[in-house]
C-alpha cells in the first residue's frame, strides 16, 4: 500500500512570549479605550484611574454650585461667632405700659432707671424716655401712613430705632406714713417683646423693700420704684439674651415686603435663589400687587439687603429697590 504523499500539518507552536503580551497588550487596549469612552478616564489608565496632568497643562475648570444653607439646629462657626455678637450687642427700648394708669412721674422714674442700667453696666446706647414721648408725637402721621395702624406705635418706633427688643414696664406702689416720716413699696413686672413681631418673649416681676423718705410721699414712691427697677434689671436683661437665643434657632427674622409683583414665576425663582443663601424663607402672602416674604438667617441688616440685590438678579428682577426699612423690616419695589 502506498504510504500517503499528503504530510500532516505540524501542531502549532505556542506563541513566543513576545507575541503573546502583544496579543494581550492589544486586547487590554480595547477594553482601556471602551473604559474612556464611558468614563472620560484616560486610555491606559490603571484601575480606571485618571492619569495626572502632562506637566504645563491646565486642568478644566470645575463648575461650583451654591451650597445649602446647614441644617436645623447645626450652626457654623460663623454663624455661632454672629450669634455671640448678636447676644452682646442686643439694643432694648424701655417704656412703660400706658394702659395701667400709671403717673406719668413714676412712670419716667421707672424707665430712666432701667436705662441708666443699661448704659452703665452694659455700655449700651438707650432711647431716652423725652425721645419716646416726642416721636409719639412727631411721628404718628408717619406710623399711619407706614402701618395703617397695623403695629402698635410703641413697637413702630421700636423699630425705627433698630431695637431688638422692647420693655414695658407695669408696676404699682403702696405710699404709707408714720412719725412724720413717708415709706413706700413698689411691685410690677418688666414684658419683654420682639420687637420685629411683637410676641410676648417673657416676663420678670419685681418687689422692692420698705423704702423711706423724710420729704414727701412722691419721693418714697420714686425710691420704691427706682429701687426695684434697678434690682430686676440684671434679670430681665439675662432671660432677655437667653430668649432671644432660644428663638434664634433658625437665624434673626426679617420681614420683607416687595411692591409690585405681577409675576409669580419670578417670585418662585426669588425665593428659590433666597433660598440658597438664607436659613429659611417663608411666603406669608401673595398677590399681583404685593408680595410678603419672612427670611431667617444669621446675617446683619446690611447683608441681607446685599443678598436680596443678588438673589433678584438671578431671578429676572434687575430693577430691584429698597424703597425704606425699618428695624428688621425692609420694603422693596420690583422695578417691574
Amino acid at each position: 500500500m502506498l504510504g500517503s504523499c499528503v504530510s500532516q500539518p505540524a501542531p502549532a507552536e505556542p506563541a513566543a512570549p513576545e507575541e503573546a503580551a502583544k496579543t494581550t497588550d492589544s486586547g487590554q487596549a480595547y477594553k482601556d479605550r471602551a473604559v474612556s469612552l464611558i468614563t472620560g478616564a484616560p486610555s491606559g489608565s490603571a484601575s480606571g484611574t485618571a492619569a495626572a496632568p502632562a506637566a504645563g497643562s491646565t486642568a478644566a475648570p470645575v463648575e461650583t454650585v451654591d451650597s445649602a444653607p446647614p441644617a436645623p439646629g447645626v450652626m457654623t462657626p460663623e454663624e455661632e461667632a454672629f450669634l455671640n455678637n448678636y447676644l452682646a450687642r442686643l439694643q432694648y427700648m424701655v417704656y412703660y405700659d400706658e394702659a395701667a394708669g400709671i403717673d406719668p412721674q413714676s412712670a419716667k422714674v421707672a424707665v430712666n432707671q432701667a436705662n441708666r442700667f443699661l448704659l452703665e453696666k452694659l455700655g449700651l446706647s438707650v432711647v431716652d424716655f423725652d425721645q419716646i414721648e416726642k416721636n409719639k408725637k412727631d411721628q404718628r402721621s408717619a406710623y399711619q401712613a407706614e402701618t395703617g395702624g397695623s403695629i402698635d406705635l410703641i413697637q413702630y418706633i421700636a423699630q425705627k430705632y433698630n431695637a431688638d427688643v422692647y420693655v414695658e414696664i407695669s408696676f404699682s406702689s403702696t405710699p404709707s406714713s408714720s412719725g412724720g416720716k413717708f415709706y413706700a413699696t413698689a411691685q410690677g413686672s418688666m414684658k419683654i417683646y420682639d420687637t420685629s413681631t411683637a410676641q410676648l418673649l417673657g416676663s420678670v416681676a419685681f418687689q422692692s423693700p420698705q423704702v423711706m423718705s423724710t420729704t414727701s410721699s412722691e419721693s418714697a414712691i420714686g425710691n420704691a420704684v427706682a429701687a426695684s427697677v434697678w434690682s430686676a434689671m440684671p434679670k430681665m436683661t439675662d432671660q432677655t439674651k437667653s430668649l432671644v437665643k432660644n428663638s434664634m434657632a433658625r437665624g434673626v427674622r426679617y420681614e420683607v415686603v416687595i411692591q409690585n409683583t405681577p409675576d409669580s414665576r419670578q417670585i418662585s425663582n426669588l425665593r428659590r435663589a433666597l433660598g440658597k443663601v438664607v436659613r429659611e424663607v417663608e411666603q406669608v402672602s401673595y398677590s399681583p400687587s404685593e408680595t410678603k416674604l419672612a427670611l431667617y438667617t444669621f446675617k446683619s441688616r446690611d447683608k441681607l439687603e446685599d443678598a436680596m440685590y443678588d438673589a433678584a438678579d438671578k431671578a429676572g428682577l434687575l430693577d430691584l429697590y429698597l424703597v425704606y426699612s425699618r428695624g428688621k423690616a425692609f420694603t422693596f419695589n420690583s422695578g417691574l
